[in-house]
């Protein structure tokens, strides 16, 4: 349990000291903003270079106490941990501003949000937060049941607007563009980068499809009932997830055996279990095993 703990907040530490140096190295230098309440800390930074982790975590004391409030002591605990941790590192890594490593401003963009994105990527897969307008997502929707998602981006766009009339149309549109790029990197290492395909397979020839995955591939292979809504034939669906090198010789399988199989393939974010995140099975000794044990019966 307690190993379990550590881990995930030295997983937290690690996404904040990524996403702070983001902000040191490529946003700051180049007069860019990022979302949220940091993107309001920064604004401030610009306008009085007032520090940035103070400001923020002065900024999310009201939220703190709205959130004990209204969605509870354990709630605010937790997410109070990735708040001060990650206004701490922001301040911590104010030197890197000096060694800004991209004088140009669109690969600042580029590379800030890329940046940022690994490394909120990581807080949230480590079920942390770092505060600002999660907060008030998370009170929004409980009385309102409005997305979280939408709520957030409402209120960039409001930082976004300020921005544009503050510092002029360019800075804004670049902060777009990192936006978005921080955006999809924070959905890819949360979904995870590991990336399997799912493989559906119907057949009358199932069972011999299913042998040939088992030994040529080596994938675990599950069989679903199904019938057919218009024949009302009941058979097996073979279930199968491998990686996408995988697929090829799956497509071989099935189409030597029966070329009339129906074949679907499905993308999947991320897989947890035997053969992929725990050892897998010796597929082909267990089916030698196997085999052998039906001769000595017929014998």
């Amino acid at each position: 349990m307690w190993k379990g703990r550590i881990v995930r907040y030295l997983g937290i530490l690690l996404g904040c000291l990524i996403s702070s140096s983001s902000i040191n190295l490529f946003l700051v230098p180049n007069h860019l903003l990022s979302g949220g309440i940091t993107g309001i800390a920064i604004i401030f930074y610009y306008l009085a270079e007032l520090p940035i982790g103070i400001q923020m975590l002065l900024y999310n004391l009201p939220l703190f106490f709205a959130a004990y409030r209204t969605l509870g002591k354990p709630y605010t605990v937790d997410i109070a941990f990735g708040t001060v941790l990650f206004s701490l590192c922001v301040d911590a890594t104010r030197f890197l501003s000096a060694y800004a490593p991209v004088p140009d401003t669109m690969l600042a963009a580029i590379f800030g949000g890329v940046f940022n994105g690994i490394g909120y990527g990581i807080i949230f897969r480590m079920n942390g937060s770092s505060g600002g307008f999660d907060i008030v997502a998370a009170i929004v929707k409980k009385y309102y049941s409005l997305n979280m998602g939408s709520v957030i981006f409402a209120f960039n766009c409001v930082i976004m607007c300020i921005a544009a009339a503050l510092f002029g149309m360019m800075p804004a549109m670049y902060t777009l563009v990192s936006m978005f790029m921080n955006s999809a990197v924070t959905d890819k290492v949360v979904a995870g980068l590991n990336h399997r395909k799912v493989v559906l397979i119907i057949s009358d020839h199932i069972q011999a499809i299913s042998e040939g995955i088992l030994v040529e591939v080596g994938r675990g292979v599950t069989f679903l009932h199904g019938q057919g809504a218009f024949t009302r034939k009941e058979r097996n669906v073979l279930f199968v997830v491998v990686s996408l090198t995988q697929i090829g010789k799956i497509k071989l399988i099935a189409d030597a055996i029966d070329p009339q199989a129906f074949m679907i393939v499905l993308s999947a974010n991320e897989v947890m279990g035997r053969g992929f995140t725990l050892p897998g099975i010796r597929f082909e000794a267990m089916l030698k095993e196997r085999n052998s044990k039906k001769q000595q019966v017929r014998k």
